[in-house]
């Protein structure tokens, strides 16, 4: 899998863009100042540098050594720290209770490896932490703006709150979107997103 991450990220410049995703950019506000932020699938960086830019602590993992290069090129480019890190998100060794939020977008995994992921993710976020995340659905595939071409890789609304009974979802939404990342997403799709918080002490 890490290859055909290599070889789609080195087809063009930047498949996803070098902007942040626009529901990460609308729920920032309610990320705390200077706090520890964790982006999953950072892909070639375009949200972790962006969240860098902001202020916040980042650390930054993909799969893909290509994606990773480019994620620190990026960050040099814009003069900011990120902390990148190139492993497999199944075999990584998570902190745990040290974020103050995780950011999960476009991350997709066969069930079983999404729900482990999942698991580590919320227990990666300190008490109050947030979850922000924003997914292809299953209508998505009408569509041809990006995504996995498999149903059981997408991700429903109630797949989210069945998946992480431990968060207090404040955002769950599931509806149409107008893509414009980059030449990987881009038109009309069809997506799911939230922001939940961890709950608990």
């Amino acid at each position: 899998m890490s290859e055909f991450w290599n070889e789609k990220y080195g087809q063009v410049d930047f498949l996803y863009g070098t902007h942040p995703n626009e529901f990460l950019l609308s729920q920032s506000w309610r990320l705390p100042p200077g706090g520890r932020v964790l982006v999953l699938g950072d892909g070639e960086g375009r949200n972790g540098v962006w969240l860098a830019e902001k202020g916040f602590d980042v650390t930054s993992i993909d799969y893909s050594a290509v994606g990773c290069g480019k994620a620190r090129q990026l960050a040099d480019e814009r003069d900011v720290s990120l902390a990148v890190h190139c492993a497999d998100l199944t075999e990584w060794d998570w902190e745990e209770d040290g974020f103050d939020a995780v950011v999960l977008i476009y991350l997709h995994f066969e069930p079983p490896a999404r729900r482990e992921v999942y698991r580590r993710a919320a227990a990666a976020l300190r008490p109050g932490g947030l979850l922000i995340v924003e997914l292809f659905h299953p209508r998505q595939l009408a569509y041809q703006s990006g995504g996995p071409k498999r149903a059981d890789m997408l991700v429903r609304a109630s797949d989210l709150s069945q998946d992480l009974p431990g968060l207090e979802w404040l955002i769950l939404a599931e509806g149409k979107a107008l893509l414009d990342e980059g030449p990987g997403h881009q038109g009309p799709g069809f997506v799911t997103h939230g922001v939940g918080q961890r709950t608990g002490s």
